[in-house]
């Protein structure tokens, strides 16, 4: 990624170009993202395709203005923090489904981030990609619980020398720890946006980090939510209200609402 596009990006998540690439940037700018960038699968559901590659991916961020699932906001963000000096790695992970330790999703079912900063801080786990998770990164190394505003993380030794993630007590996905190229997670991509199964798409999402909470469209329900309790809930009337909540709160201008389809169908 050029200067211009990552001064661009740091501009869409309202940050500066931090001195240093250490952990307290890392911080800084995960947390920036997480409130600006939304977790979304709005393309899934507007039969738009879903390109995973850096400039793809950086693009849709920064110049469409957009958000995505895992593959694409971890991506992008992966692609930011390289150009800011970062060690960056890709990691594979399974999520577990339910929050069931013995029900790991398929392979390449998420993509997460190996981020060492130059202080010789790290490595962490940073995730701007999995809805309700970590608002700051997570020391990948440590045993010991890690608290964090979004809640309590653990990170336990796994089978295969992989790590399982939990929150608060509640497995959430096991993790590789072998460093993985984009192209890797082009099967997994295409599974979690097209099978039946998935529950991406089954269902719309766009979701974002707040001063105190999370909002939260699904669909035509906006959600609120503050020190992790729902605090409103309101059903919009239609299109132009479901329209205007996507440009207020996320910044996101569409044509269109998307609606759900069935998977291998036209929007």
């Amino acid at each position: 990624m050029d200067q211009t596009m990552t001064h661009a990006y740091l501009e869409r998540i309202g940050a500066g170009r931090p001195a240093v690439a250490d952990a307290e940037a890392l911080r800084d700018l995960q947390q920036r993202h997480l409130r600006t960038v939304p977790f979304e699968n709005l393309s899934i559901h507007l039969g738009e395709e879903i390109e995973l590659t850096e400039k793809a991916l950086v693009e849709k961020v920064v110049t469409r203005h957009r958000g995505g699932f895992c593959y694409e906001v971890n991506g992008a963000f992966a692609a930011l923090l390289g150009a800011l000096g970062f060690g960056v790695r890709l990691l594979a992970a399974r999520v577990f489904e339910n929050g069931d330790e013995t029900r790991p999703g398929i392979p390449f079912d998420h993509l997460a981030l190996w981020v060492e900063p130059v202080d010789g801080s790290g490595p962490w786990l940073a995730d701007v990609g999995f809805g309700e998770f970590s608002e700051g990164p997570v020391l990948l190394e440590s045993r010991e619980e890690q608290r964090d505003s979004a809640g309590v993380f653990l990170l336990r030794e796994g089978p295969h020398g992989d790590l399982d993630v939990f929150k608060n007590g509640t497995p959430q996905y096991r993790l590789e720890t072998r460093p993985r190229a984009l192209a890797d997670f082009e099967g997994g991509c295409w599974y979690n946006r097209t099978s039946p199964s998935s529950h991406f798409t089954r269902g719309l999402v766009c979701s974002r980090m707040t001063g105190d909470g999370r909002i939260t469209l699904s669909g035509r329900t906006l959600k609120r939510t503050a020190a992790g309790r729902q605090q409103t809930e309101e059903e919009l009337p239609g299109e132009a209200a479901v329209l205007d909540v996507y440009r207020r709160h996320f910044g996101i201008v569409l044509d269109r609402e998307p609606v759900v389809t069935r998977p291998g169908t036209a929007a």
